[in-house]
């Protein structure tokens, strides 16, 4: 599939759950958070299928999230199924940590469980390595768990590791140099990512914001110039720099301040209640839970998703005075 700005998409971010063990304030700044009821939630049935049709006309990669997909009761026996998808060739998973480490039936921890499923990488959030700090950013002190899932994860044996840290000016800046080295010592690929106005308007301002040409110039500062690795890509939009005198890669993902962001974008994102959206950025979302709940065909189904792919924008809008209308968690992460 191609829209008309010459986007390739082929990789879809599918939400399953609104729900989290945890209360980070860029992704879901109130406590009382009105939680879907269940009926309003797709069914694992309901994905499936949009899964293997998307499979049928481009969709190649396919990642989880939520709220914290691990939250959601039979998730491994899902993950098997979607893996099994023809035409999928990747399944990954973006996870807060936090229930990594869980044991699962039959297997010692749940990340050895998601590997036997067929997920192939998982995306850890980690903004920083101070248990306080964590738990002010979190609003659960859970840093020790989040530890004990990375160690799963890599015992588990994954295909990739990656730590997602999420910059914030007056908190993030001490953090830069501890967690580049934490990933280097546990074989992580760590990626920086700017603040982005997407749970609501004040969670991004000038006090709060930090460019992720900021983060980078303070890490060379005191490892040296870092190398652009052009060559280097994974399925999102970070650029990838290699650290000198080190066997070690760093992505940074800057939304809002590189200008050329969306021109390589290739994704679409399914909403757990059942909204194709085209572009995080912007609030066009389109109900295919209406579409297939009123009995809509597979061929009902590439027409609908082939007319989302046409409708996505050539960039974001979070540039634009963009107020969000969902909180980051009923978008999926």
């Amino acid at each position: 599939m191609q829209d008309k700005h010459g986007h390739r998409i082929s990789y879809l971010r599918i939400s399953i759950t609104d729900r989290c063990n945890e209360r980070c304030g860029y992704c879901m700044p109130a406590e009382l958070q009105e939680w879907l009821p269940r009926e309003g939630v797709l069914t694992y049935e309901e994905i499936l299928r949009i899964a293997d049709v998307a499979a049928g006309i481009g969709i190649t990669k396919v990642r989880v999230t939520g709220g914290e997909p691990l939250t959601r009761r039979d998730v491994i026996p899902f993950l098997e199924r979607l893996c099994s998808l023809k035409g999928i060739s990747e399944v990954g998973v973006s996870t807060n940590g936090t229930l990594l480490s869980k044991a699962a039936p039959g297997f010692i921890t749940t990340a050895d469980a998601l590997v036997a499923a067929g997920v192939r990488s998982v995306n850890i959030s980690l903004d920083t390595l101070d248990p306080s700090a964590y738990a002010v950013t979190t609003g659960r002190d859970y840093f020790d768990r989040v530890i004990s899932g990375i160690d799963a994860a890599r015992q588990a044996g994954f295909e990739r590791i990656k730590i997602n840290a999420v910059l914030m000016r007056g908190r993030s800046e001490e953090q830069l140099l501890p967690l580049v080295d934490f990933a280097h010592d546990n074989g992580l690929l760590l990626r920086f990512i700017e603040l982005m106005p997407v749970s609501s308007g004040d969670v991004l301002s000038e006090s709060s914001f930090l460019p992720v040409a900021e983060a980078r110039r303070c890490i060379e500062e005191n490892l040296g110039a870092l190398d652009p690795r052009a060559d280097f890509r994974t399925n999102g939009p970070a650029s990838y720099f290699s650290v000198p005198g080190r066997d070690q890669l760093l992505g940074f993902i800057g939304a809002m301040t590189n200008l050329h962001f969306c021109e390589t974008c290739n994704k679409l994102r399914l909403t757990c209640d059942g909204k194709l959206r085209p572009c995080l950025g912007s609030h066009l979302e389109f109900d295919l839970m209406k579409e297939i709940r009123s009995g809509a065909s597979d061929q009902g189904i590439i027409d609908f998703i082939e007319q989302v792919v046409e409708r996505k924008p050539m960039e974001h809008d979070f540039r634009n005075h963009y107020f969000p209308g969902r909180k980051m968690i009923a978008i999926g992460g």
